[in-house]
């Protein structure tokens, strides 16, 4: 095998092939562990590793535990339990109260529920208790802590062909 210098011209010196050199450093880093007591196959282990099925933080996680973790460190767990009563108002309160009403806004423990008619809400005042209680085995005691029914929008008058045009407003 011909070497050569740094002027690029023969030499006398050999120069070993990286492949040997690097062949060389792994048999001593191998002869260094067995001295220390690992055998070449052998992993290491962690001091902080479980063995079993128990499980930890960094396992993958089902889509609804890691939802309810985010909702529960959110704050949003009442919030979203009042938006599946609005989702199922008729399920809760039965088709025929869901016929003349809607639930519309949920705050600060407060449901809105919109009557179709002014009977309707007077009916729905009277039945508040019993609708108050449905929600409660539903989605939990505390999260609905008051019904609220509202009217109708009253009609305004504005609409129609013979109407004023401008002005103040009413008084």
């Amino acid at each position: 095998m011909a070497t050569y210098d740094i002027r690029g011209l023969p030499s006398q010196i050999e120069v070993t092939p990286p492949v040997a050199v690097a062949t060389a450093a792994l048999n001593r880093a191998k002869a260094a562990a067995r001295a220390r007591g690992f055998r070449p196959s052998s992993v290491a282990q962690r001091d902080d590793a479980v063995s079993g099925a128990a499980r930890t933080r960094r396992d993958p996680q089902l889509l609804g535990e890691a939802l309810g973790t985010l909702l529960t460190e959110r704050g949003w767990t009442a919030d979203v339990a009042v938006g599946n009563v609005v989702a199922r108002w008729a399920e809760i309160v039965g088709t025929e109260i869901a016929e003349h009403s809607t639930a519309e806004q949920f705050v600060d423990g407060v449901l809105f529920v919109r009557a179709h008619s002014s009977a309707w809400a007077t009916q729905l005042r009277f039945l508040a208790a019993n609708i108050l209680a449905a929600i409660a085995r539903d989605v939990g005691e505390g999260v609905v802590e008051e019904l609220r029914v509202v009217t109708p929008d009253a009609r305004t008058g504005s609409k129609g062909r013979l109407r004023v045009q401008g002005g103040r407003p009413r008084r």
